[in-house]
Parts: structure tokens; C-alpha cells; sequence
């Protein structure tokens, strides 16, 4: 059985990530303290921003075990199969 390489970020992906990530979430803030709007609506908005970034990283988890649990199943189906075919081999 061949192994799978994982797949390796640079350092420079996860530096942008982190700092894309900051950068939003900064803006957003921003943008929320300066709008001419009541606290109330601030509020509101602050809230609904907070649980759209919660629901985006769950979402993103969800497909990324997805994903994974479906590279296991993959792989293990490929071993039983190259075991079945050396099985074969030493029968043949």
C-alpha cells in the first residue's frame, strides 16, 4: 500500500490566513463603531456577524471531516483490494 502525502501549508498561506482573518474581523468592528445607527442596530448587526463567523467555521469543519473520513474510507478500500489481488498473485 502506497502512502498518501498529506498535504503541507506554507508558512506564508497561514501567515495570510491568520492576518486575512484578523483584517475582516477588524473591518468589521470598525465599520459597526463608525455607522450612524443605533446601539440597538449595532447591536443587532454585531450579533448576526458573530453567528454568520460561527456558522462558517462549522461549516467549513463539516467538509474538511467530510472529506477526510472520505480519504479514509478510500483508502481502506484500496487496501483490501490490493490485498484480494496479492492473494490472487500467490494463488495463480
Amino acid at each position: 500500500m502506497s502512502p498518501v502525502p498529506s498535504a503541507q501549508n506554507t508558512g506564508a498561506w497561514l501567515t495570510f490566513t491568520y492576518v486575512s482573518f484578523g483584517t475582516s474581523v477588524f473591518m468589521m468592528g470598525l465599520g459597526l463603531w463608525a455607522m450612524p445607527a443605533d446601539l440597538w442596530i449595532k447591536g443587532y448587526l454585531l450579533m448576526a456577524s458573530v453567528y454568520m463567523l460561527g456558522a462558517a467555521f462549522t461549516l467549513s469543519k463539516t467538509v474538511r471531516d467530510e472529506h477526510e473520513a472520505k480519504r479514509l474510507t478510500n483508502r481502506l478500500e484500496d487496501a483490501k483490494a490490493e490485498r484480494l489481488l496479492m492473494e490472487v498473485s500467490r494463488a495463480g
